[in-house]
C-alpha cells in the first residue's frame, strides 16, 4: 500500500508504514485481505481518525447504550458527560479490570478498540510491548495498527476476508452488524484501489 492509494481512500499517509508492517506480520498478503482490514478499521475508527472510545454521553443516550446499567435518567445523570467516571463504572469488575481506575485506564483504544486489562495484557504480549503501563501507545499509528492486526489474526479474519464473509467478520469485530453497509462499501472501495 502506498501513499497514493491511501489518498484515494481518504486516509492520512502517516498510516502507510504501520499498515504495511501489519500486512507483512499478519499475512494480509492479498488485496482481498488488505481491503477487508482497511474497510473494517475505517468504519471502527472514523476513517483512521479516532483511536479511542467516545464515552462522552448524555444521560438520555446512556439509558439507550447501557439500559441495564442505567434504567432511568436519574441514575444516568451522575455519569453524563463524565467519560472517566462512566468507564470506571461500566467496565468495573469485567474484562480483567480489578483495580479502581482500571475501567478508564483500559477503555477502548486502537483501530479496532481493545477494552479491559485482560485484552491489553494479551495484546501487549502478542505485539511485544507493555500496554498495561503504557495504554496510550494504542493511540499511535504504529501500535494502533499492530494491535488491530493482532486482533484480526486472533479472530482468524483472513479466512473470512478470503471467502468474502463480511457479516461474520463484522460480528467478530463489533459484536453485531452495526454499520454493515458502510463496511461493505469501504471494503469494496479499498479493493478497487488495491487491485
Amino acid at each position: 500500500m502506498n501513499s497514493l492509494q491511501l489518498k484515494e481512500l481518504g486516509i492520512d499517509d502517516k498510516w502507510e508504514i504501520p499498515l504495511n508492517q501489519v500486512f507483512v506480520k499478519y499475512d494480509l498478503d492479498t488485496p482481498k485481505r488488505q481491503a477487508a482490514f482497511i474497510g473494517q478499521c475505517a468504519v471502527e475508527s472514523a476513517n483512521f481518525t479516532r483511536l479511542q472510545e467516545n464515552l462522552n454521553y448524555s444521560a438520555q443516550r446512556l439509558t439507550q447504550v447501557w439500559p441495564s446499567r442505567f434504567p432511568n435518567i436519574n441514575m444516568a445523570e451522575a455519569y453524563a458527560h463524565n467519560p472517566e467516571k462512566l468507564a470506571d463504572f461500566v467496565y468495573a469488575g469485567r474484562m480483567g479490570n480489578l483495580q479502581d481506575g482500571d475501567g478508564w485506564k483500559f477503555h477502548g483504544r486502537s483501530l479496532i478498540q481493545l477494552t479491559g486489562r485482560e485484552n491489553y495484557a494479551n495484546c501487549g504480549s502478542g505485539i511485544g510491548v507493555d500496554l498495561i503501563d503504557n495504554p496510550d501507545l494504542l493511540l499511535t499509528p504504529k501500535y494502533a495498527a499492530l494491535s488491530a492486526g493482532w486482533y484480526w489474526n486472533r479472530k482468524q479474519l483472513n479466512l473470512l476476508a478470503d471467502s468474502g464473509d463480511i457479516e461474520t467478520m463484522t460480528k467478530r469485530i463489533n459484536g453485531g452488524l452495526i454499520g454493515i453497509e458502510e463496511r461493505k462499501a469501504k471494503i469494496n472501495k479499498a479493493l478497487l484501489v488495491l487491485e
